[in-house]
């Protein structure tokens, strides 16, 4: 469908009748659907964020659990409503409170802009948790896609913040955690697999950090890179980070292209922690809460995921992963949708359900 939709928009851009982006929002704006017999459902500002509380109706015992959700779609597309069918499935299913984020989209409102809303609204849903019956002590961190990088980042700062609780864990549903290398096993095999094309994983990149693609090719090759900080991370990055399993399909080790200085000063934070929060330091990593990560076969974010856990696990981080084999990018988001959906879409949110249930 999102395939479809871009290639739509692309024609009525080309006749001049509307931009694809605007055509694809359309396409994908979603909508609030009615009222929920087991929830009360709420938008509210937190600090100025808009955001949409699932609270079960069900009395409890005790305080819930909270989960703090970030909608995925390249930095893009997406909002409250497209993920409203996952929200609503996980509050009622772990009977938690869920806060989900309607951060500002790129390129009108350029990286870190995403960060900081998801950030801001975090923070003062961490200072108010008295208010939703929350339990400050049992706060997860979530999001898929691009809200599975905004996670890690959110959680990256609360890691420092002395006058917080540190989150009870994160949950990263096939995250998109680095912009360095797009020649990974995983973009090599999955390069046009639907819905998250190679090309379009970049593409969305440049979008939320510099409004445009114009560096597009150079970065898809690697020009981006300067050789002292490809050097520094290639203990972190490299593919014989990768388990050897995941690189038996179509898989050729590539020689960066050279790199050029000028494309560089355009994305340089693609090759920082503020993009790229899988290159965060040891000293930040090691302190990251317990952590869930589900990734897909068919996805070119799959080793994005494989490395973090590797990361992860190298400091000393416990992990919980779950791989979806025959499953790409986006699967979960379907889980719902009558034909459209897939049985590994619904068992892959599943997972997630009982991990965070048993939290």
């Amino acid at each position: 469908v999102l395939s479809l939709s871009i290639l739509n928009g692309r024609i009525l851009e080309n006749l001049g009748i509307c931009s694809q982006l605007k055509f694809v929002r359309f396409m994908r704006r979603g909508k609030k659907h009615k009222d929920d017999p087991k929830l009360f459902i709420k938008d509210l500002k937190f600090d100025n964020v808009p955001v949409r509380i699932y609270q079960p109706k069900a009395p409890s015992a005790g305080q819930r659990r909270g989960v703090l959700f970030f909608h995925g779609g390249g930095w893009i597309f997406g909002s409250i409503n497209t993920h409203e069918n996952i929200c609503r499935y996980i509050a009622k299913e772990t009977e938690s409170v869920v806060m989900s984020v309607e951060y500002r989209l790129a390129p009108e409102n350029l990286h870190p802009a995403q960060y900081e809303d998801c950030l801001a609204a975090t923070i003062h849903f961490m200072k108010n948790t008295d208010d939703y019956g929350v339990d400050p002590a049992r706060l997860i961190i979530a999001g898929d896609s691009a809200g599975g990088n905004i996670a890690v980042g959110v959680c990256q700062t609360l890691v420092g913040r002395k006058d917080l609780l540190k989150p009870r864990a994160q949950v990263l549903i096939y995250p998109g955690l680095q912009a360095m290398d797009f020649n990974l096993p995983s973009y090599q095999q999955n390069r046009a697999v639907p819905i998250l094309f190679r090309e379009r994983a970049a593409f969305y990149a440049l979008q939320c950090l510099i409004g445009n693609a114009s560096v597009l090719e150079d970065v898809l090759q690697g020009s981006h890179v300067p050789p002292d900080i490809r050097q520094k991370y290639a203990k972190w990055m490299g593919a014989h980070n990768i388990p050897d399993e995941f690189k038996v399909r179509g898989y050729k080790p590539l020689v960066p292209a050279e790199f050029v200085p000028e494309v560089y000063e355009v994305v340089k934070d693609m090759c920082s922690p503020s993009l790229s929060p899988i290159l965060a330091e040891d000293a930040t990593i090691r302190q990251l809460p317990e952590t869930c990560i589900l990734t897909c076969e068919y996805d070119v974010l799959r080793d994005d995921g494989l490395l973090f856990k590797k990361r992860l696990e190298d400091n000393g981080v416990q992990v919980t992963w779950f791989h979806v084999e025959d499953g790409f990018h986006a699967i979960i988001s379907l889980f719902d949708k009558g034909r459209l959906a897939f049985p590994s879409g619904k068992k892959g949110l599943d997972k997630i359900v009982g991990y965070i249930k048993g939290l």
